[in-house]
């Protein structure tokens, strides 16, 4: 179903908080594993480690019950997990002792500047309304060292699903989809440098049955 897309106002964050604290714990029977059945994420995921490993924290931001955080972890990187859902962050906190986890808006970081070496952002822009993208992108920026890294996954297309039931429970959630041009598009309004892209068609019967992109850009300055 596609619908307008929303402001990103105090009222879409509380409902969009609601909506994953409600489905946390069916989320994290589905969701906390799948990077076992996902070869293209794990080797991207491998890439964007080597990129940060030596260069300070990196950052799984919209972590959920922090699997992204893990992987990384458990590849030497220093990592830290962000999400909006107190559910989550309870899940993620208790899967993973070792990793700190952090609620906070990705609209709005209480981050200093330059603090992070990298950010992983796995399908954490598709509740960005397009209107706030290249906003969103800047704040993530701003964080971000110079030539700091950023490894984006989302779904691919130009809808906007709207849910008001998710595994059984009420939510109200818009997920967007964007093309991957579109995307580049964003990046480079914000100032980042796109390095390169990737797509790849869905893992039967392991996820949702939709296109995704990957895209790596860098944030402008020399790497230190």
């Amino acid at each position: 179903m596609s619908v307008e897309s929303p402001i990103m106002d105090e009222r879409t964050l509380a409902d969009l908080q609601s909506s994953y604290d409600r489905v946390a714990p069916e989320y994290v029977r589905r969701i906390y594993d799948e990077l076992q059945h996902k070869p293209l994420d794990r080797e991207l995921l491998d890439r964007f480690a080597d990129g940060v490993r030596e260069r300070g924290v990196a950052c799984d931001l919209g972590c959920g019950p922090g699997h992204v955080a893990r992987y990384l972890h458990e590849r030497g990187v220093q990592v830290v997990g962000l999400d909006l859902s107190p559910a989550m962050l309870e899940h993620a906190r208790r899967l993973n002792p070792g990793i700190t986890f952090l609620q906070d808006n990705m609209l709005a970081l209480d981050v200093p500047d330059r603090s992070w070496a990298g950010i992983a952002a796995f399908y954490s822009i598709i509740h960005i309304p397009r209107a706030e993208a290249v906003n969103a992108l800047r704040e993530w920026k701003r964080v971000l060292q110079p030539g700091g890294l950023v490894l984006l996954a989302f779904h691919i297309g130009t809808e906007i699903r709207h849910m008001e039931e998710w595994w059984g429970q009420p939510v109200n959630l818009d997920f967007l989809f964007f093309t991957t041009d579109e995307m580049k598009t964003y990046l480079h309004a914000a100032d980042f440098d796109v390095e390169w892209a990737v797509e790849r068609a869905p893992y039967e019967g392991f996820e949702v049955a939709t296109q995704r992109a990957y895209i790596f850009a860098r944030s402008p300055g020399e790497i230190t």
